[in-house]
C-alpha cells in the first residue's frame, strides 16, 4: 500500500467539485498516460470519500481517496508485479493532483 498526500487551501467542497467535474474523462486521460487502452472506475462512497480503480495492462490498481480540510490522501494498492512502477504511478498522481490543486 503506498499513501501519497497532496496538501491544498481550498478547502472540501472545492475539491469535491473539482474533481466530480473532471472525473468523466479519466479514462481517456488514463489511456493517454499509459499509451494504450486503460479504464478506470470511479464511485463516491460518501462526500469525503472516492473509491478508483484503473485497469491497465492487465493489472488492476484499486485505490481509495479520501478529501480533507488541508489535503487529499490517496491509498493506492500495487499489485505485486508492478512494484516497479511505483515511482512512476506516484508521480502521475503528484502531478495530476497537483494540477487539480493548483
Amino acid at each position: 500500500m503506498m499513501q501519497i498526500a497532496l496538501p491544498h487551501s481550498l478547502g472540501k467542497d472545492e475539491v469535491r467539485a473539482r474533481m466530480q467535474a473532471r472525473l468523466g474523462d479519466a479514462s481517456g486521460k488514463a489511456s493517454e498516460l499509459i499509451g494504450g487502452m486503460a479504464q478506470v472506475e470511479t464511485q463516491w462512497n460518501d462526500a469525503d470519500h472516492l473509491t478508483m480503480t484503473v485497469s491497465a495492462m492487465g493489472f488492476t490498481i484499486p485505490s481509495q481517496v479520501t478529501l480533507e480540510d488541508t489535503q487529499v490522501l490517496f491509498d493506492v494498492d500495487i499489485p505485486a508485479g508492478l512494484g516497479f512502477a511505483r515511482g512512476m504511478i506516484e508521480g502521475m498522481i503528484r502531478e495530476k493532483g497537483e494540477k487539480l490543486l493548483a
